[in-house]
């Protein structure tokens, strides 16, 4: 490989753990695991209930410490680093769960996360709706994920799919670089589901996203590579031809035989 073409894989390597372990007593929820995110990429992390998908997004995100290795953001150690201070560097995150605020609009939901980018406490005399960076990036995110026409909607009369749209919409407000999405796809229908699959072949042009997801078919159709873990552990990471074709991924996951 070229120096020049070394340098821009370097480059588009955006997020990357290193020996990321958890420990919770004697229990090892998250076991040595390295893993890269790129730009261009959707890389899905699979695997039963239990195998520390969650807890090495939580790790990745901030919300929790490791018990050993590393986080780097945009070529940056951030381990130490607070979860809002990663999200301001260009981390932005999903939760399984909704996390709207469901009284507030379409509009007002992404104006408040934007807020959390562009803090103007030296303008605490202006209406919150006056900031013209949280509006323009609220606006673009609602563009970009399809809500301009529920823009003025009141976020709890959205449906599921709408929903979670809108949790990527808030994400987008804070101008991240690195999307990691837990369970985007759960409880979604297939037309839902292709909407949301559009959206981050879209995405990912932009981004380097990490996705947390248990529909094999949707991962399958999206993923540019997919890690595998069992009990902690890493026991595959390629591209998706190779992780179907593992037999140590059938037997464990899949249900091949």
């Amino acid at each position: 490989m070229s120096t020049v073409a070394s340098h821009r894989g370097a480059a588009d390597v955006l997020l990357r753990g290193q020996q990321i372990t958890r420990r919770w007593g004697g229990l090892v929820a998250v076991d040595g695991v390295s893993i890269e995110l790129r730009r261009g990429q959707v890389h899905a992390v699979i695997g039963t209930n239990g195998a520390g998908k969650s807890t090495l997004i939580n790790i990745l995100s901030g919300e929790i410490p490791p018990s050993g290795g590393s986080v780097e953001l945009l070529g940056q150690d951030v381990t130490a680093w607070s979860q809002p201070r990663r999200a301001r560097s260009g981390l932005g995150r999903s939760y399984q769960r909704t996390t709207i605020y469901p009284g507030f609009t379409v509009l007002e939901n992404c104006r408040l996360a934007a807020q959390a980018r562009h803090p103007r406490p030296w303008h605490w005399w202006q209406r919150a709706d006056r900031c013209t960076l949280s509006n323009e990036a609220a606006l673009a995110a609602i563009q970009r994920t399809g809500l301009f026409d529920e823009m003025n909607r009141n976020a709890g009369l959205l449906s599921h799919g709408q929903k979670r749209q809108l949790e990527i919409a808030m994400c987008l407000a804070t101008a991240p670089q690195v999307l990691l999405l837990d369970e985007p796809l759960a409880g979604m229908g297939a037309e839902e589901t292709d909407r949301m699959l559009e959206l981050l072949a879209e995405l990912k042009t932009a981004h380097a996203i990490l996705l947390v997801e248990h529909d094999m078919d949707a991962v399958f159709r999206i993923a540019d590579r997919i890690t595998v873990m069992v009990n902690g552990a890493v026991i595959a990471s390629d591209t998706p031809e190779a992780v179907r074709a593992s037999p140590e991924v059938q037997a464990a996951y899949l249900g091949g035989h």
